[in-house]
């Protein structure tokens, strides 16, 4: 009962997570056991050659390795990395002030990955939307990309975080001191080849659009 009390206290509150890790995963600056509790606001990052399973009630979330992430409730704040979600209740991705989300709330997985400020989502099922936030004007500005579009099932699309957002809008990356060392060996992993790890049903990907949505 000690044990599984707080795990379902955890599973009931839409603003707590369950991290499941095997070392290498930190959060808060700390390093994480191998199921720790998060909550809204909390960091998460993985350090080299480790990834982390984030369960979310509705959802769940590979990070994959070399990534820091902000546990916001109903989304994550990608800061640096990648992440794979499979989620059926419009669980959401934002980098700076680019939105990922679930056109709908029937089961949908993607990745969203951002490693050298171009931000790359894949649909893989069902269709998702992105959105860009405060930094709209200026995007319009530099480029015909629209500033909202629906990225179809097993379809692309890329963003310039800078062209999008402006260099001067990214927050600081924050968390464990090491955390800028060892981040500048960049290179994310694609969330697209392990969303096995976390979904026991497997998608087939349909052939990926060469242009943006």
């Amino acid at each position: 009962m000690i044990v599984l009390f707080p795990l379902r206290l955890v599973a009931e509150d839409t603003n707590a997570a369950l991290v499941h890790s095997k070392g290498g995963v930190w959060v808060n600056g700390a390093e994480a056991t191998d199921s720790t509790s998060i909550f809204a606001g909390d960091l998460v990052e993985t350090r080299p050659g480790f990834v982390a399973n984030l369960d979310i009630e509705g959802s769940s979330v590979l990070i994959q390795s070399e990534s820091i992430v902000k546990f916001q409730g109903n989304f994550l704040v990608l800061e640096h990395g990648s992440v794979s979600v499979g989620t059926s209740t419009s669980f959401g991705v934002h980098v700076n002030c680019i939105k990922v989300d679930p056109v709908n709330t029937g089961r949908t997985q993607y990745s969203v990955t951002d490693t050298t400020g171009t931000v790359q989502v894949d649909a893989l099922k069902s269709d998702v939307n992105i959105t860009q936030t405060g930094g709209v004007q200026k995007a319009s500005k530099q480029s015909a990309i629209p500033a909202s579009a629906t990225v179809r099932e097993g379809e692309e699309a890329k963003r310039n975080e800078s062209a999008a957002c402006g260099a001067a809008d990214r927050p600081p990356v924050t968390g464990h001191p090491s955390s800028a060392k060892w981040i500048e060996i960049g290179g994310g992993v694609a969330g697209a080849g392990a969303l096995c790890l976390v979904f026991c049903k497997s998608t087939t990907k349909n052939s990926v659009s060469p242009s943006d949505p």
